[in-house]
């Protein structure tokens, strides 16, 4: 077996397994934490919460986004599933979203801009609210509202991002099996 065929099959395992970690956290944060969250606090008791399963939650939610893109870019380069560009030139074809990877590539661009989202915008406000960098009140008020957003909009991405991505590497499968 190529080189090519090994390297693409731990690059897309590690993917799949780092992408579970990254999406699983984001539809906790969307769907379990924000009105699990917003119930403690009316309740008093939001403090561990925020203090203790947040942060690390954030931890592995930045890290996963990391470990899923760079795998991502990764397999791009390896192109173990038939004729076309290996490197760079896999991963350029991809991003620009050229012949049989431009599936990939829209769900790549998909996952780029929520990779942007989560270092340029989730993080950086949940820091503020988390009280880990000094905030004023309103400071924050506008951290909350930026970081939900932002957290939304990878929410409806990744429908999206996941139909590309996944329809790529089906497509590949299929293509194998006739």
């Amino acid at each position: 077996m190529d080189q090519n065929v090994w390297l693409g099959a731990l690059f897309r395992w590690f993917h799949f397994l780092a992408g579970v970690m990254w999406i699983g956290l984001l539809y906790f944060f969307n769907f379990v934490n924000a009105p699990a969250s917003k119930e403690a606090t009316a309740a008093g008791e939001g403090a561990p919460i925020s203090k203790y399963i947040v942060p690390l939650a954030l931890v592995y939610f930045r890290w996963a986004a990391v470990a899923t893109w760079l795998a991502g870019a990764a397999l791009l380069g390896t192109n173990p599933d038939g004729p076309g560009p290996n490197g760079l030139n896999g991963f350029f074809a991809a991003f620009s979203l050229q012949g049989n990877y431009a599936l990939i590539g829209f769900g790549a661009w998909l996952g780029t801009i929520m990779l942007f989202n989560v270092w340029a915008l989730i993080w950086p406000n949940q820091k503020k609210i988390l009280g880990f960098v000094p905030a004023t009140d309103p400071e924050k008020a506008t951290a909350r509202r930026v970081a939900f957003l932002a957290s939304r909009t990878n929410t409806m991405l990744s429908i999206p991002m996941l139909f590309f991505m996944g329809s790529s590497h089906f497509a590949n499968l299929f293509m194998k099996m006739r």
